[in-house]
């Protein structure tokens, strides 16, 4: 089952490059050696199965790709192709059903291929969504632990400011005072200079009465 479920892919792969190399036929070089080497694994993966629903539906698949790749420059491919060997006789039921190949692509395959490219770009988009919301997220708990940051340092400027007002505010009390004393001792000068004189006057009058 494996198998197959990498034959299928291999042949999904195969046939976008195919309606690719239709679509743009200037850039055909760059995909034949691809598209020739999963054609030959293609065959040999089918040959090699055997016979079921499954290995008949990529059988057909196979012989309408090569139809489409027919006649165009895929030197190695017309060189050995040869037939696969014919599925069994299979009931009416499972009978399959060859439509004639022309230049327009199957619009059915066409849509399944278009279908398919649009599930994988919006799954990129998803992914880029998911990287961007992330970033986001970061960015947004940045911002919180800076916002938090700075309310802090903010609280320790304001309460540095207390204390510098506190301290303006001690050292003007302090001023008021030393300017009374000064004022103070500017305006008694005389008086303490006449206790002076007294007091010294007095030791002198002991002094010379012993």
């Amino acid at each position: 089952m494996s198998s197959i479920n990498k034959l299928t892919s291999l042949s999904t792969q195969t046939l976008s490059l195919i309606l690719e190399r239709q679509r743009f036929p200037h850039a055909a070089a760059t995909h034949d050696e691809r598209i020739q080497g999963n054609m030959q694994a293609l065959r040999d993966g089918i040959r090699g199965l055997g016979s079921s629903a499954e290995v008949d539906g990529l059988r057909q698949q196979y012989e309408r790709m090569r139809g489409m790749v027919g006649g165009q420059t895929l030197e190695d491919e017309r060189e050995d192709e040869r037939e696969l060997p014919p599925p069994p006789t299979p009931r009416k039921s499972q009978e399959q059903v060859y439509t004639p190949y022309t230049d327009d692509p199957d619009p059915d395959l066409e849509a399944g291929i278009m279908l398919q490219e649009q599930r994988r770009l919006m799954d990129d988009q998803d992914n880029h969504l998911d990287a961007l919301s992330h970033s986001i997220n970061r960015q947004r708990d940045v911002s919180l632990q800076i916002n938090s940051e700075l309310n802090t340092h903010t609280a320790l400027l304001d309460g540095l400011d207390q204390d510098l007002d506190t301290t303006h505010s001690r050292l003007n009390t302090a001023r008021r005072n030393l300017e009374r004393v000064s004022k103070g001792v500017k305006g008694n000068g005389s008086t303490v200079t006449i206790g002076v004189l007294i007091l010294v006057l007095l030791v002198l009058i002991v002094i010379f009465k012993t």
